[in-house]
């Protein structure tokens, strides 16, 4: 990684002429940067479970998960711990690196915090690295969780400023990314990133981009989630967009954040696997597995399987 320098201080203007380049000059140049910094033939996996489900406070506009929309996903309750690591030992078995844990709360409740971090304890007793998105914290909370052994949280900004206060009126910007502070002064490592296809203009995904690249340290983990219209949610009739306008984020979060995972999230069901190898290309290196994502249909652990190995990549996916 000779002379590769991580910056913090791009511009919009920089990220634009990044973002439209000719396809084939993005490409190289993302897969270029890539390769300095990842084996190519090597993609991280993770496995996400939904830990509660339903009535969420919050208003986010793509959500199934929010009481605020028809069709709501029904109302689950936390689960057991004991249901948790069933879960993470069948991950494990099937050679899962990261369990990831989401519950749909505006902040964990403090009645269900003990469990949480129980959960967390007897995740890592597993060898397996831990992860969970419980929305905001406090510095205590986030503390908390560091003394749990929780290696990532799972906190996304979804979309620009801008595009976010269209999207979501219960919850501001600034306050995700105080979230995002107290975690990185507790020194749990960020997955943070977005989703490309609600309906934001291209201007929004460069702001998106800039915010992410230009934090103090560049999340561990960026997470790209291809939106999934659900029904009875405000954005249930958003046009898909373009897939190589979706390669393109990729090739552009790989050049801005060199050393960090980008993850192909939720939306794979729905891409071709040409779509995907094109994300390979250009820098994704990390893929959630696993029938089911919180609410939406993923690709099978078979077909995830075959399609690595049709690429060459080491595996240890088991079906």
């Amino acid at each position: 990684m000779k002379n590769l320098i991580i910056r913090h201080d791009w511009s919009l203007e920089e990220i634009g002429d990044l973002f439209y380049l000719p396809f084939l000059k993005l490409l190289y140049q993302a897969l270029g940067i890539h390769q300095r910094c990842f084996a190519l033939d090597v993609v991280q996996v993770s496995s996400l479970l939904s830990i509660k489900a339903g009535v969420c406070p919050e208003d986010c506009a793509y959500c199934a998960q929010s009481g605020h929309h028809q069709r709501a996903v029904k109302s689950e309750g936390l689960l057991g711990i004991e249901q948790v690591v069933v879960a993470a030992k069948e991950v494990k078995e099937r050679g899962g690196t990261r369990f990831c844990m989401g519950a749909a709360w505006r902040s964990p409740p403090e009645q269900n915090f003990a469990q949480i971090l129980k959960m967390i304890c007897e995740v890592k007793k597993l060898g397996l690295e831990t992860c969970v998105s419980l929305g905001m914290l406090s510095k205590s909370q986030a503390q908390a969780l560091k003394e749990a052994g929780l290696d990532y949280y799972n906190h996304n900004l979804d979309s620009s400023p801008e595009y976010y206060q269209k999207i979501i009126s219960t919850r501001t910007y600034s306050e995700r990314l105080a979230t995002l502070e107290n975690l990185s002064k507790v020194g749990i490592k960020i997955c943070c990133g977005g989703i490309i296809g609600m309906g934001e203009s291209i201007a929004d995904r460069i702001k998106l981009l800039q915010t992410l690249a230009n934090f103090p340290q560049h999340p561990h983990s960026v997470p790209i989630n291809y939106f999934i219209p659900m029904l009875g949610t405000p954005l249930a009739n958003v046009n898909s967009i373009d897939p190589l306008d979706f390669v393109r984020v990729i090739a552009v979060a790989r050049i801005l954040m060199p050393r960090s995972t980008i993850r192909l999230a939720g939306g794979r069901e729905s891409m071709s696997d040409e779509l995907q190898v094109l994300c390979f290309c250009v820098g994704a290196n990390s893929i959630f597995c696993g029938e089911k994502l919180l609410t939406a249909k993923n690709p099978t652990i078979a077909k995830d399987r075959q399609l690595l190995q049709r690429l060459g990549f080491i595996t240890n996916l088991i079906c």
